[in-house]
């Protein structure tokens, strides 16, 4: 953006025009004459401009093109000759979701023209092709490799446009310092640019699979967490919910071939511990696994979280050979996905059947051939359908996206490091995790390590730790029974929660993978955190309470029984309304609990839940509701030499009738506890106003109502414990 990049850049309009209809021979027809149309359009822009006629260039014409009933758009540029828009439209699908879908109508949004008007540019002096190679009387020692070399220097200021350096050699500038190193070389070009290019016979990138280099494992680990990263991003940009778009309730990550987590992108943690057991669900129960297949479950008895917790999981194959290299797998909260109220989390259902459409194991790209109406289908039937199928698929087509943009970049890995290479990086990131983890064991004293906390009802939640050495054994013997209600968890919930809590221990920047796990075994008995898997949903207990509420009393308990830190708010207060058209969710922040280092923090997303809220703009705009108050609830968290983080207040009014329900714990008699003496966080309260009356009346942690045009709801959320006296 200096002055004379203005100067010389080009003077480029753009022509376009909404079409909003089919691509069809019809029009197809009407193309050359839209064209003409746009092209005299943009023309006539540019020579306004002052640019002559002899500097146009010739115009690029595009069309974004997408699938009926499909949001997101593909901008197509004219393709080669033989080929239409159609068709190139759906090799590009092919490329970013990596499926077609064969039959269904491909819709024109815009039409565009693009015309550039050429400036024109100075004249660099000619630079013969024969470069003059530099020699230096001056040189210094400089270490390469451990061994100490004779190397060249140069002052910028005495080279010219031709001179050629052969490495090594430093280049001395009156700001820089630039270093060549040996098997490189640096040309001055025709603007004064140093040039440096690798002229070595052999690739620098020679990396052993068999022996770990403590560099190359740092690098590995930040380039599969950007992959990950990268896959969040994309699923961010694509979807169309708010769950995903703003409130961030999704997470990425990369599997081994066997299913095992390498590495995660930082997203939500009970979702990231539960897909390595749904990645080798899918992986146990498809043994036909093919290239461009693409895979869809949200099975909580299946490694799943929860219904609405929905996953995608993308095998990753070398395009030669057909084996089976990675896994991606997405996991995205649908704010809709059926049951028996708008948002699928109920507050009351007594079976997994009430709680939305199960989607066990569905092929929904089978070896490039896309099945999304059936899997439409399958979201529209059953007793309680899904109330927004077409967000469904629109976001699980984000989430086949992320994966794609996964799969993409991680053969690109392999292109330039080698195959052994980067699976030998893989198992050496958890290997590493694993030593790490072992580490940190070994500074807790040996012993036993217990304690007991209780959901709203009663319900006992018990763990006792058995450390020793390295290794630390987790039982949860003395937990209750399994629940009519809908808190019951399950082994991938409770596994999050111990990977969490242990990866907590390691005070290092490593990626949580399942490496964290290798020192450490687990005891889950049939109880509230293991109920038994049934054949038919309605006969299978319902779980949606134990994936956001019971995780948060598991971590709470692992976390007090080991004198780390005392309960946070102990709830995700899940909050969903809506009607017959659409849901909402989200789930509301509270107060974290002290250390024995630091206060607990007021207003955050503890724990198992790491996601955003919705912005008070973006909420009253898209839906029926008036934000009245936001804002922390001075007090609330538990007194302390280190005071436990206070929670907040959220008070809404609904605009137009709705049903609304809420989910969340830490409303009765056993607020968030303190740790070594400090005092207990303020349970929450939920409490409802009608439209003209004077006074809030109380409700309990769970309830659904409707409400009518003017109704307030008045939620205050838990205070974290305090640590010490």
């Amino acid at each position: 953006m200096s002055a004379y990049g203005i100067g010389v850049s080009d003077v480029r309009q753009f022509a376009e025009r909404s079409i909003l209809n089919a691509y069809d021979e019809s029009f197809e027809e009407s193309l050359p004459e839209l064209f003409s149309e746009l092209e005299t359009e943009a023309r006539k822009q540019v020579l306004a401009e002052g640019v002559s006629e002899e500097a146009l260039h010739p115009p690029v014409r595009s069309l974004e093109l997408r699938y009926k009933g499909v949001d997101s758009t593909i901008n197509v540029t004219e393709p080669e000759m033989g080929i239409d828009y159609k068709t190139r439209y759906g090799e590009l699908h092919q490329q970013r979701y990596g499926y077609q879908h064969q039959t269904r109508t491909v819709e024109v949004v815009t039409a565009r023209v693009e015309v550039v008007g050429r400036m024109s540019r100075p004249v660099w002096p000619h630079q013969d092709k024969i470069s003059q190679t530099l020699k230096s009387t001056e040189t210094t020692p400089v270490l390469f490799d451990g061994e100490w070399v004779t190397t060249s220097v140069f002052h910028r200021r005495d080279l010219n446009t031709g001179n050629l350096i052969i490495g090594p050699a430093i280049v001395c500038e009156p700001t820089s310092t630039v270093l060549i190193d040996p098997g490189f070389e640096a040309r001055i070009g025709q603007q004064g640019e140093l040039l440096i290019q690798d002229i070595s016979q052999e690739s620098k990138l020679r990396i052993s699979a068999e022996e770990v280099d403590p560099v190359q494992l740092e690098i590995f680990n930040n380039l599969f967490a950007s992959i990950a990263e990268q896959m969040g991003v994309t699923l961010q940009k694509t979807s169309c919910s708010t769950n995903v778009k703003e409130r961030l309730d999704f997470s990425c990550a990369i599997f081994t071939p066997t299913g095992d987590l390498v590495v995660n992108a930082p997203h939500i943690p009970v979702h990231l511990g539960a897909m390595g057991e749904t990645v080798r669900h899918i992986l146990k129960d498809n043994s036909d696994i093919a290239p461009g297949d693409v895979y869809v479950t949200n099975d909580p008895y299946r490694g799943g979280s929860h219904l609405p917790d929905v996953t995608v999981v993308t095998p990753v194959h070398d395009k030669e050979t057909k084996e089976l290299l990675f896994l991606t797998a997405s996991r995205a909260h649908h704010a809709e996905i059926g049951g028996i109220v708008p948002g699928s989390m109920p507050p009351f259902s007594t079976n997994l059947a009430e709680e939305g459409v199960l989607i066990r194991n569905f092929k929904l790209v089978d070896r490039g051939d896309s099945q999304e109406e059936a899997l439409r289908e399958l979201l529209s039937s059953g007793k309680y359908p899904s109330r927004s199928v077409e967000d469904n698929i629109s976001d699980i087509s984000a989430q086949v996206a992320a994966n794609q943009s996964g799969a993409i970049q991680l053969l690109e890995l392999v292109k330039r490091y080698s195959q052994p290479v980067v699976q030998a990086y893989m198992k050496f990131i958890q290997q590493a995790a694993a030593a790490k983890m072992r580490m940190a064991l070994r500074e807790l004293p040996d012993g036993c390590y217990e304690r007991t906390d209780h959901q709203d009802d009663g319900s006992p939640v018990s763990v006792k730790i058995t450390k020793q050495g390295e290794t630390a054994h987790v039982d949860f013997t003395g937990t209750g029974p399994v629940l009519k209600t809908n808190l019951n968890a399950n082994r991938a919930i409770v596994t999050a929660a111990v990977l969490y809590v242990f990866r907590c221990m390691i005070n290092e920047d490593i990626p949580l993978n399942s490496g964290v796990l290798e020192p450490i075994t687990l005891h889950l008995p049939e109880c509230l955190l293991n109920p038994p898997e049934k054949e038919r949903p309605e006969d299978c207990a319902a779980i949606v309470g134990g994936n956001v509420e019971t995780s948060q009393k598991v971590v709470d308990v692992l976390l007090g029984a080991l004198g780390l830190a005392a309960a946070s708010q102990g709830t995700m207060n899940n909050l969903t309304f809506g009607d017959n058209t659409f849901g909402y969710y989200e789930t509301i922040c509270g107060g974290s609990g002290a250390t024995s280092t630091a206060h607990g923090a007021d207003a955050v997303h503890t724990h198992m839940t790491n996601t955003r809220m919705t912005d008070p703009e973006v909420f009253e705009r898209r839906y029926p509701v008036r934000l009245w108050e936001f804002g922390i609830r001075k007090g609330s968290g538990g007194a302390g030499l280190f005071k436990g983080g206070d929670g907040i207040v959220r008070r809404m009014e609904f605009l137009r009738p709705l049903k609304v329900s809420m989910l969340s714990e830490r409303r009765g008699d056993y607020p968030p506890f303190g740790l070594a003496g400090g005092e207990a966080g303020a349970i929450g309260v939920n409490s409802f106003k009608k439209s003209g009356a004077e006074e809030f009346e109380k409700l309990g942690g769970k309830f659904a109502t409707e409400v009518a045009a003017g109704d307030q709801l008045l939620i205050e959320t838990p205070g974290g414990g305090g640590y010490a006296t």
